[in-house]
């Protein structure tokens, strides 16, 4: 299903994905409250969300449609790498995000990671706010282990943590504990204390 405001960007994705027998486009909204309606009638596999809609910020959208359509995959999909709106869609539940001048066989493999499970995200966005994409260089910290810490420090337990990033319970421990070491800490509190210092939270 494509959500988007803009007739073209409905059109010219339905227009790429035609010769994909695999992908198949079954439906489409131009805002949110739309999409909200529809969802749960078309039983989307997988939601390409326009970041910025009329009517609705796509965090919104994202929880809405989790709700909705339980099963959906939900994919942002913004002609800015707009960071904090991009990471606001990310922490609701959205399973990637994607630049809409992405190329069509970069789109099309995008989608079928996602179908198979995968989180995506455009190498070019970075996966957090731009000021602490040094920091998490210099912290030795992957972008998994960044991205288990910083639902951490939102409060998640270790089995919300595991829902939200499709990932399994253990391997949310393992990651957590990975970080831990980098970053020196005994426990996840100190963990989120030093890593708000390291300018990474």
């Amino acid at each position: 299903m494509v959500v988007d405001d803009h007739p073209v960007v409905r059109d010219g994705v339905a227009l790429l994905l035609r010769g994909e027998p695999s992908l198949v486009v079954v439906g489409a909204a131009e805002s949110g409250r739309t999409a909200l309606e529809r969802a749960p009638g078309l039983r989307p596999d997988l939601v390409l969300l326009d970041l910025r809609l009329p009517d609705m910020l796509a965090p919104e959208v994202v929880a809405g449609l989790r709700t909705a359509c339980p099963e959906a995959k939900v994919v942002v999909f913004t002609a800015h790498g707009d960071h904090h709106g991009v990471q606001a869609a990310l922490d609701a539940g959205a399973h990637g995000a994607l630049l809409k001048d992405a190329a069509a066989t970069d789109l099309v493999a995008a989608l079928r990671r996602v179908l198979r499970g995968e989180r995506v995200s455009d190498p070019r966005m970075g996966s957090g706010p731009a000021g602490n994409q040094a920091a998490l260089a210099r912290s030795g910290l992957t972008r998994r282990e960044y991205e288990v810490l910083r639902l951490a420090a939102q409060g998640r337990t270790n089995p919300e943590i595991a829902e939200s990033t499709g990932l399994a319970r253990n391997t949310v421990k393992t990651y957590l504990q990975s970080a831990l070491h980098k970053l020196g800490a005994r426990n996840r509190v100190e963990a989120i204390g030093k890593a708000s210092e390291a300018g990474l939270l």
